[in-house]
């Protein structure tokens, strides 16, 4: 089980390396083990690409199977009650939800399944639902547009808002619209600008960044307007939509998705997810 954990982690995470560090052990005892499954198996499982280890395809069919394996391990020892310390359910979040759905959901968790280790995962929205379809996360939420059909499970539908710091609202002179936007590929990126040439409104991009609480600090530094929903707002962002004719914008969706691993300790954190997303972002 330890060197076919050592497999999944090491392609999971693009690096043995890192996988080693996840799972406390030496770099030269998962190259053991991997030489290890490479003599059982009498075939070559695994080889060298620039700096990586990728797989053969011997070695993907192997990973399939440890997948399936490892599942079935864990699934057997939390239904007899054992605790194993080396389950991991692996969970994915839009940065929107680090503050109130992440803890929440981790306290109700860590209490029923006291011995899973959960990794937590923040990304744009495209990486966590490619993630959980490659089976890389186990669970998520993430944002969708409202076409989107035929993936995950809807939660709800919240308004998407124009936003600025209050200091900036009543300055603003610049005779094109100065936007703060997440790094492409995004939803919020892709409808503001959409928005804004349909409706014929001349704009720049002032600022990119990959994170939310960079949006947040642009806006303080008063350098432009940035769309989100209101989950998660700072107290002096404020919303602006009625102001400066700005175009309306619409609402986007927001989704829980699941990987085909059906072990209960992957089943009870999508329960426990979905309920405390419902109840902390969805508005009565």
């Amino acid at each position: 089980m330890d060197a076919l954990r050592a497999v999944v982690s090491g392609i999971d995470l693009h690096s043995f390396a890192r996988a080693a560090e996840q799972l406390g052990r030496s770099q030269s005892a998962i190259s053991m083990q991997l030489k290890k499954l490479e003599q059982q198996t009498g075939t070559q499982l695994f080889v060298r690409k620039g700096r990586n280890l990728v797989p053969t395809e011997a070695g993907e069919v192997l990973v399939a199977y440890a997948r399936r394996i490892i599942a079935l391990n864990d699934e057997a020892a939390l239904t007899l009650g054992a605790t194993a310390t080396s389950t991991t359910v692996r969970l994915g979040l839009p940065q929107d939800f680090f503050e109130d759905v992440m803890p929440a959901t981790l306290s109700e968790y860590s209490h029923k399944h006291p011995g899973v280790h959960v990794e937590v995962q923040a990304g744009p929205n495209h990486v966590l639902a490619e993630e959980v379809r490659a089976g890389r996360l186990d669970v998520a939420i993430a944002f969708f547009s409202t076409n989107t059909r035929n993936e995950g499970e809807l939660i709800g539908e919240l308004p998407m808002r124009w936003m600025a710091h209050e200091d900036f609202i009543n300055n603003a002179t610049d005779s094109r619209i100065p936007l703060v936007l997440f790094d492409h590929p995004c939803i919020f990126r892709q409808s503001v600008l959409a928005a804004l040439d349909q409706a014929n409104k001349r704009w720049r991009v002032a600022v990119t960044t990959p994170s939310l609480p960079g949006i947040w600090a642009a806006l303080r530094s008063n350098l432009g307007f940035a769309v989100r929903t209101e989950h998660g707002m700072p107290s002096d962002i404020k919303c602006i939509d009625s102001q400066l004719e700005l175009p309306k914008l619409p609402p986007i969706t927001l989704k829980i998705l699941r990987s085909s691993n059906t072990t209960p300790a992957v089943h009870d954190l999508y329960e426990i997810l979905q309920r405390e997303t419902i109840k902390r972002v969805i508005p009565d």
